[in-house]
């Protein structure tokens, strides 16, 4: 409570003594004290009501109210089994609130993903930080009481659950659902974009698994299983392409999957590179772990080089079987080629020869066809009389001297 209400103050005096002045007024009790002196503290029933009617209002759900019941024989207080999974969940909230990531009533726990069959799954806890770059972050705190298959199981669950159809989705998008065509099915149109905002990445709502108060072996044995045995889950796939030299990968499908521990969180802080990744080697930041560098964005960077490599294979291809004029030895121009492969082609004259010589072929049959018709044209002059001796009859008029 200190550190997810006043991460700033080093101490918990502030804290402790409002705590204690709510338990004067009835409002909360501490449940049990911890081995390391950490104390419990839960609401009571009429601290459980002032908070319904303060929170609720606001949009913002309460937990259930934990009930104080005693054992009929010893008289020992019952209920109390989940009191360190309880702390460990909001030590990890106080750490991400601390290191500013999400505000402190940006928290729930105990959020209810209702499955087809009617399997409730219950996330420890939900973050959404939307300032700090994490709209919704779906949180599972493990103390390794859970056999780690069982949190495989929990990964598919939360797999099928973000797959999800909206009661009211129209006939078209059921139909591809029925039809096992979820893929093709774009996020909008699914359950979980009605209960939180888009994740600003590809894929379904992330999921980190934090573990506490356990050995290092243990955790790497766990996130072995998870990634060997969870990898149809988280796994991103090839993109379906016929371009070449594509290595961008589709996570469109994948529930991202991120592992830390809380001693981690604790001692370097939520903001430090201490999340791993699944698939990935090493630690990041929160972030850095959840973005996609080999994703959508290098996948349209990576089509458009090789459409554009494409295009410039098809032109180099084209333009080596460019045909050649015969008389000139000039390659054909684009209106040429296609004059002389279109339906049309028989208008194209000598198609063994380009634009420019079959101008000149053009030019010299109009010419010809010009001269013709002018010499069509133009009359001839009369010929003379052969049987007349040239000068006869200019002699019968000649005057006598």
């Amino acid at each position: 409570m200190w550190k997810l209400t006043r991460p700033a103050n080093r101490h918990d005096k502030l804290t402790r003594d409002n705590l204690l002045d709510l338990q004067d007024h009835r409002l909360v009790r501490i449940e049990s004290v911890q081995d390391d002196q950490r104390q419990v503290w839960v609401l009571t029933a009429r601290g459980h009501r002032e908070a319904k009617k303060l929170l609720e209002p606001k949009g913002i759900r309460i937990s259930a109210l934990r009930k104080q019941e005693y054992d009929p024989d010893t008289g020992e207080l019952l209920g109390t089994g989940y009191d360190d999974h309880a702390a460990a969940v909001t030590s990890t909230a106080a750490e991400l609130h601390r290191a500013g990531i999400g505000h402190r009533l940006g928290f729930e726990t105990e959020v209810p993903h209702r499955l087809a069959g009617g399997y409730v799954q219950r996330a420890d806890l939900v973050m959404r930080a939307p300032t700090s770059g994490v709209p919704v972050l779906l949180l599972e705190i493990d103390r390794r009481t859970e056999d780690a298959h069982e949190l495989v199981h929990k990964l598919r669950r939360y797999g099928e659950w973000g797959r999800l159809l909206p009661p009211d989705a129209d006939k078209y998008t059921k139909y591809l659902a029925s039809n096992g065509a979820t893929d093709s099915i774009g996020h909008e149109q699914r359950l979980w974009r009605r209960i939180y905002p888009p994740t600003g990445r590809e894929g379904l709502p992330p999921l980190a698994f934090v573990f506490a108060d356990t050995t290092a072996a243990k955790v790497a044995n766990t996130v072995k299983v998870l990634e060997e045995a969870g990898r149809r889950y988280w796994a991103p796939r090839r993109y379906d392409t016929s371009h070449r030299g594509i290595t961008a990968l589709d996570y469109g499908q994948a529930v991202p999957v991120l592992v830390t521990t809380l001693e981690q969180l604790q001692e370097h802080g939520a903001d430090a590179a201490v999340w791993r990744r699944l698939g990935r080697e090493g630690e990041q930041t929160l972030t850095a772990a959840l973005d996609n560098p080999d994703g959508d964005v290098l996948f349209r960077e990576q089509e458009a080089r090789a459409e554009a490599e494409d295009k410039r294979r098809r032109a180099a291809e084209r333009e080596a079987q460019r045909p050649v004029c015969k008389r000139c030895g000039q390659k054909f121009t684009d209106q040429r080629w296609e004059e002389t492969t279109a339906r049309t082609a028989w208008k194209a004259g000598d198609l063994s020869v380009c634009g420019p010589c079959h101008a000149d072929d053009v030019a010299r049959k109009e010419a010809a066809a010009e001269a013709a018709h002018i010499q069509a044209a133009t009359p001839s002059e009369p010929e003379p009389e052969h049987d007349q001796e040239p000068g006869k009859l200019r002699g019968l008029f000649r005057r006598r001297g």
